[in-house]
């Protein structure tokens, strides 16, 4: 069981699953939520168990995503492809260590000028 919470504790949530390892995103809109690129894995929705749901706000980014964030402290917590089974969960959020790595950076293309790939992870323009 992994858990984890928003920066105030009105979110917690619970992950009944091995986390599979996670992806760095470098997209413009995941570096404006999280002020850096946003690391996230993704779980079965059905191993997701999210308490004080009633304190997340949703913004729809596009047709097929919206970002669950908490209301009270702003935390970036949730990427939700609205029509897959799965939900992407930051990793900042977790309580205690995940025993995974980060598998690839993807949307390269659009990273920050600020800051440069070197651990060697696999990397998609997209």
């Amino acid at each position: 069981m992994h858990k984890g919470s928003c920066n105030c504790g009105a979110v917690t949530f619970e992950v009944t699953c091995d986390l599979p390892p996670p992806d760095a995103c470098h997209c413009t809109q995941c570096r404006k939520q999280s002020g850096h690129y946003f690391a996230s894995t993704d779980v079965p929705r059905s191993a997701l168990t999210v308490h004080g749901a009633e304190s997340v706000t949703w913004y729809r980014s596009s047709e097929k995503v919206r970002r669950g964030f908490c209301s009270k402290c702003g935390s970036a917590l949730f990427w939700d492809p609205v029509f897959k089974d799965r939900m992407g969960i930051a990793m900042g959020a977790f309580d205690d260590p995940t025993g995974t790595r980060l598998a690839i950076h993807i949307f390269v293309a659009e990273k920050g000028d600020y800051y440069d790939i070197t651990d060697g992870l696999p990397q998609n323009d997209h």
